[in-house]
């Protein structure tokens, strides 16, 4: 066996190179969503026992949830649960777990990796071509292989990359069986294991690395052993009439034929337990032939046939998706097409007949171009078992070495000759450079789905898929109305398309059209097979189209009114399919809205008997528990999702605040670490670092109370609750004056901010004794609010500051009928007319007051307050605790406390208590109106 050299080496390298660097700027398309984006087989938290659990998509082999890209399902009267893909290549996808390990998401290392193992295959199939081709023609089969267009789904499109691997371990397998023949034709037994063990390793990367054992048979009888039709027909009628014995080679043969074929068997038991002797099932969107009758599902999977054979020879027109109506069905033996599929047997016929029939170097070389050719593409071929496509490129990959091989060897005939020498060197030059340049062309077109669907449809307008993805494409660049012209088309040229009208209402709804959406949503519905009960129910629907369901439910619940019809439309969705998870969830959501937890609660506990790892379904569980008001169990619903998820965003933010709500020291240092994990999970959102700054306020830890706040506020500008807080924290620690400019910049956002105001005026009053500026604040507050009490006493404060005694007497007299229960004011009034008495001689004692009919004080006790001492001239000015009336939906947790130490003077002189309970009644108070209007604050969403 001839082996490479660097020469041949370093042209086929830097030939890939040319081709396909540009396939490094590439995103990811198509079905590389499904398999890398969506995948969680990939990420390093999923254990590696799952890759072998799961399909290719990371669908566990034993049911399926909803996919987007054809997995399918058949309802029928048990409604079980769907099944998976069965594509089942978990080496392949451990490949992509080692980019998502070095790179995550970043395209470049999974293109930059398929373009090397591309690289890897066409060297490897040098070295094959070198069994049956002399080395030049050998290196122009491979150059033809390099630069083939058709390769580009397979070596651009990450996906691809189970066709790469595949092939690798193929040819491989092939490269060690033909090293089993040994001297005088003894059979050398260590590579046949090796090329068993290599067979099972390119079935675990993609299906059809099984199909290299008939390549080693094929090649055991007719190139090692040298065998043709004709001898063995002779020398199985001599065996069969007793004339001669069995051949000493033929039984060398046999045997080995044996251990291949036990080998596969084995390998197909094992494929089968893996998928548990279940085939997929497709739609006919997807293989319109497939559920087809006869004949038209003969003709037309015979017509594919010659349809892949002219894609290798004229690879021009080349297109990602050929599902729908890209390739009109041939329905009947009259149609023209049928000559294709007649001309292309009977030239297949033609070249098997050759190869087997004489022997010679040429017909050795057209016969293993003939298996690498037929045989591998034999599972993709919809003759033995139907595929969830019409044609794919990708699965031409192995296809195409054959075809290089017929077509590197026709052109070593060619320049045999010498009048046809100079010419076939230029027919050589000019496809290698048309192929080069065209594959060079067509990666441009894999660099987003946009252009990706746009090149598929200048080649085919009949396949609604094709219009529905470039749809999605300028959908998911915010481009809705262009994408609804394209969702339009779709329904035009595939009117019974349900994704097609559901995408249309979707893109409807997103224009705020919602009549329009609704009847394109009432249209998708109309076309699902309607269940009749007692029957089976054979249809064939794919999983996202039960959505329309959901979808139309979600429009019409947006009216109250309606809340009973979307919720009706969940139920008729779970009818039809039990285990329809997100209809549980939806259902749930919707229940909440009705007010009917108990229910929403048994919705969400049958979504987590479908799916018990589901730590989205433990957080919706645990919103359920806190509107049921049952704080500990949504506490541990929490924690549950936090088991399955650590990181999950929400149920760290909303635990966090659960637990600093409870009021239970002992979980602040938990809630804490969950607060800070969420902030490196969200480090722009405000209220992460705003919760800290809470935290930070209960524990009594300034500095770092100040620095969460300052952090939130520098994310958020005008964050209502941060900047409140963060003055009530300076005016707590005796830095009012640095509250000041905070308070400014509160009241500039917010002007009609009643406690900001309050404490603001709180500050002018008693730290820079600006009377007039306190003033302004409370008189703002009651053109705001004219019943605000606290506002309404604190004016009164301002009247007393004036002197202006009878104006603060009937401030307060007024206060008073609006809290007439409240001591403080009564007592406060007290003073007041004490001081107006103390002030007026005898007999001039009535009050303005009295004279409004509010009752006065006795004049000697006036008298005698004002005889024990001149500290009395000031009163309690702020009452320190919450409103009577607390609003029930505020945002913020503020909470004034502004007392002068005049004001705490009176305040031992009229109650006998000492100055640590009077903080220790503060504080409580402090710490309940946090935690009420935090409660608060969640439920609004701020």
């Amino acid at each position: 066996m001839a082996e490479l050299n660097l020469k041949e080496i370093g042209i086929l390298l830097c030939v890939v190179v040319v081709c396909y660097w540009n396939s490094l700027f590439c995103g990811f398309v198509f079905d590389d969503v499904s398999a890398i984006l969506d995948n969680k087989d990939l990420h390093p938290s999923t254990p590696i026992k799952k890759l072998f659990q799961n399909d290719f998509w990371g669908t566990p082999m034993s049911e399926m949830d909803l996919d987007p890209q054809g997995r399918y399902l058949v309802l029928q009267k048990s409604f079980g649960k769907e099944r998976s893909h069965k594509s089942y290549r978990p080496l392949t996808v451990l490949t992509f777990r080692l980019n998502y390990m070095f790179s995550e998401l970043n395209a470049v290392s999974y293109h930059l990796l398929n373009l090397l193992l591309h690289a890897v295959v066409c060297m490897i199939f040098l070295k094959v071509c070198k069994l049956f081709l002399d080395n030049r023609t050998s290196l122009v089969a491979a150059l033809l292989f390099a630069v083939h267009p058709i390769h580009t789904e397979a070596v651009t499109g990450v996906v691809g990359r189970a066709e790469l691997l595949s092939s690798i371990f193929l040819l491989a397998a092939f490269l060690s069986y033909t090293k089993s023949k040994g001297p005088d034709n003894s059979i050398v037994w260590t590579p046949i294991a090796t090329a068993v063990f290599l067979v099972a390793v390119a079935t675990l990367c993609k299906e059809q690395g099984i199909t290299v054992v008939g390549i080693c048979c094929v090649y055991e009888v007719f190139i090692a052993q040298g065998y043709t039709l004709p001898v063995l027909w002779d020398t199985s009628v001599q065996i069969l009439l007793g004339k001669g014995s069995i051949p000493y080679s033929l039984l060398q043969t046999l045997l080995k034929l044996v251990v291949l074929m036990f080998s596969t068997l084995l390998l197909v038991v094992v494929r089968v337990q893996v998928i548990q002797s279940q085939l997929p099932v497709f739609t006919r969107f997807d293989n319109p032939a497939a559920v087809s009758s006869t004949p038209a599902r003969q003709l037309t999977f015979n017509y594919l046939l010659p349809v892949n054979a002219w894609l290798l020879l004229n690879p021009s027109e080349l297109c990602c998706d050929w599902t729908m109506g890209t390739i009109p069905l041939v329905e009947s033996f009259l149609d023209i097409r049928n000559l294709a599929t007649l001309v292309f047997f009977c030239l297949l016929g033609y070249l098997v007949t050759f190869s087997i029939r004489y022997s010679g170097d040429s017909s050795k070389t057209v016969l293993m171009g003939l298996c690498l050719m037929v045989l591998p593409f034999i599972p993709a071929s919809n003759l033995f078992f139907p595929v969830g496509f019409v044609v794919a490129e990708r699965v031409l990959y192995v296809p195409s070495m054959g075809f290089c091989v017929f077509v590197a060897h026709g052109w070593k005939k060619l320049s045999s000759k010498s009048r046809l020498k100079k010419l076939s060197w230029i027919f050589l030059a000019v496809v290698l450079f048309t192929h080069a340049m065209k594959t060079f062309s067509r990666n441009w077109d894999w660099e987003s789905e946009y252009t990706l669907f746009m090149s598929a449809l200048k080649v085919n307008k009949n396949n609604a898929k094709l219009w529905n993805n470039v749809g999605h494409a300028l959908e998911n660049e915010k481009n809705y109305v262009k994408a609804l012209r394209f969702f339009k088309q779709a329904t035009h040229v595939q009117p019974d398309d349900i994704g097609a009208h559901m995408n249309v209402g979707r893109t409807y709804k997103n224009l705020n059209r919602s009549k329009e959406a609704e009847e394109s949503y009432l249209i998708a519905k109309s076309l699902m097979p309607q269940v009749i009960p007692g029957k089976k129910y054979a249809a064939r629907v794919a999983p996202n189209h039960l959505n329309v369901y959901i979808n139309l439910a979600n429009l019409i619940r947006a009216n109250e009114s309606r809340l009973e019809e979307a919720d009706q439309l969940y139920r008729q969705a779970i009818s039809m399919r039990p285990d329809f998870k997100q209809a549980y969830i939806s259902r749930g959501e919707l229940l909440l809205k009705m007010n009917k937890p108990l229910e929403a609660k048994e919705a969400y506990a049958r979504a987590l008997e479908l799916d018990g790892m589901n730590a989205d379904l433990w957080y919706n569980l645990a919103i359920v528990y806190i509107e049921l008001k049952d704080p500990n169990e949504a506490l541990k619903n929490f924690n549950q999702a936090l088991e399955l998820n650590r990181r999950h965003k929400l149920a760290l933010f909303n635990s966090a605040l659960l637990m600093q709500e409870s009021g239970n020291a002992k979980l602040r240092p938990e809630a804490k670490k969950r607060l800070l994990l969420y902030i490196e999970e969200e480090p722009h959102d405000a209220n992460g670092y705003f919760n800290l700054g809470m935290l930070a306020m209960d524990e009594k830890k300034d500095l770092e109370a100040e620095k969460w706040m300052k952090k939130a506020i520098q994310l958020q500008q005008g964050f209502r609750s941060a900047l409140f807080n963060l003055a009530l924290l300076y005016s707590q620690t005796a830095r009012e004056l640095e509250a000041l400019p905070v308070l400014d910049e509160l009241l500039r956002y917010y002007p009609d901010h009643i406690k900001g105001l309050i404490l603001k005026g709180d500050i002018l009053m008693n730290q820079k004794k600006d009377i007039k500026g306190a003033k302004k604040c409370f008189e703002q507050i009651l053109e705001m609010d004219p019943t605000n009490v606290q506002g309404k006493h604190n004016l009164c404060v301002v009247y007393f500051e004036e002197r202006d005694l009878l104006k603060a007497e009937r401030c307060l007299v007024e206060t008073l009928a609006l809290a007439p229960h409240e001591e403080y004011i009564q007592r406060h009034l007290s003073i007041v007319r004490s001081k107006i008495i103390s002030q007026n001689p005898v007999g001039g004692g009535q009050t303005a007051s009295s004279t409004a009919g509010a009752p006065s004080l006795p004049e000697g006790q006036g008298q005698e307050n004002d005889e024990k001492g001149k500290k009395k001239t000031q009163f309690e000015k702020f009452k320190d605790t919450p409103k009577t009336s607390p609003p029930t939906n505020r945002k913020n947790k503020e909470h004034v406390k502004s007392k002068s130490k005049q004001e705490q003077n009176t305040d031992k002189d009229i109650k006998p208590k000492s100055t640590k309970e009077i903080k220790d009644i503060e504080n409580k108070r402090v710490a309940a109106l946090k935690r009420l209007e935090e409660i608060e604050r969640i439920l609004s969403g701020e």
